[in-house]
This record gives C-alpha cells, sequence and structure tokens, in this order.
C-alpha cells in the first residue's frame, strides 16, 4: 500500500542545519581570528537562515565577552591606580 500523502517541501534557505553541523560550526566559530571572521560572514551573507541566526548569536556572544574582557581589565586598571594612592 503505498502512501500518496505528499510530504511539504522545505525551502533551501530554511533548511536545518543537523546536530554535527551546529556542532562543527561552534568548533569553527570557536578560533580565535579566523573564526570571529567567519562569524562576522556568516552573520550577515549566509543564505541558510539557520546557520544566519546561529552566526548572530555566536557574533552577540562575541560582543558580551569582549566588553566583559574590557571592563575587567579597565576595573582592575582602577583599582591598581587606587592602591598605589596613599592618603
Amino acid at each position: 500500500m503505498a502512501n500518496n500523502t505528499k510530504t511539504p517541501r522545505i525551502p533551501a534557505e530554511y533548511t536545518p542545519i543537523s546536530m554535527w553541523g551546529y556542532f562543527g560550526y561552534s568548533i569553527l566559530f570557536a578560533i580565535p581570528i579566523i573564526g570571529w571572521i567567519f562569524v562576522v560572514i556568516f552573520a550577515l551573507t549566509a543564505s541558510n537562515h539557520n546557520l544566519r541566526n546561529f552566526a548572530r548569536s555566536q557574533f552577540c556572544l562575541l560582543i558580551i565577552w569582549i566588553v566583559l574582557l574590557l571592563v575587567s581589565c579597565f576595573t582592575g586598571l582602577l583599582a591598581s591606580m587606587f592602591n598605589g594612592i596613599k592618603m
């Protein structure tokens, strides 16, 4: 008995990324300079919406890490400056 129901076709720009795809992209995006360049490229130009959104989330995470790094360096610099001041 043949199944005559038609399964809907997903357009190429909406095809899901596999688990191994996410794993591979996570490793690629974690490479310090090259991965960050790929994050920006995929976030702006990827034709697959799932990949583009994943790259955008990784880009937001990268910005958060940079801000936290700058804040921690700045507060450490201020603390070392205030430790040198004697009242």
